[in-house]
């Protein structure tokens, strides 16, 4: 499809995008996205087809994502994001899907986030600590 890129987004636990049934030993193909954006560790970028090639690490944010099949919108704590012209792999470290969050979620990772911030040992701990609570009061969480 012109225009696209095959996307994957996994966790240690998961790979949410393409879904994945549990019993399933076939390799399911990626899912093809038209756009997204990532909470790059610079900043906010925008992937589209044709993207130079990059690694980056992941600060604490909102993947918006546009596939074929609809747009979907997951926070993310952090990870890596490797970038081709033709391919987009997200390693999260942890994620909560927007589109089935309830607000207590919301409110439980804004609470392990506040416990981070206190623990924090370092400037780059309380830094991204701190991101998170941003964007976890952002999405509506008390």
């Amino acid at each position: 499809m012109a225009g696209t890129f095959k996307f994957e987004l996994v966790t240690p636990e998961r790979m949410l995008i393409p879904a994945r049934v549990d019993d399933a030993k076939q390799e399911i193909p990626p899912a093809e996205a038209t756009q997204v954006v990532v909470p790059g560790m610079d900043g906010q970028f925008t992937v589209l087809a044709g993207h130079a090639p990059t690694i980056t690490t992941l600060r604490p944010g909102v993947l918006d994502i546009r596939l074929a099949s609809g747009q979907r919108r997951v926070f993310v704590r952090g990870g890596f994001a490797e970038v081709g012209p033709d391919q987009l792999t997200i390693l999260a470290q942890h994620l909560i899907d927007l589109d089935n969050a309830t607000p207590g979620m919301l409110a439980d990772e804004l609470k392990a986030q506040e416990g981070l911030l206190s623990a924090a040992r370092n400037d780059d701990e309380r830094s991204m600590a701190r991101d998170a609570i941003d964007q976890l009061r952002s999405l509506g969480a008390a």
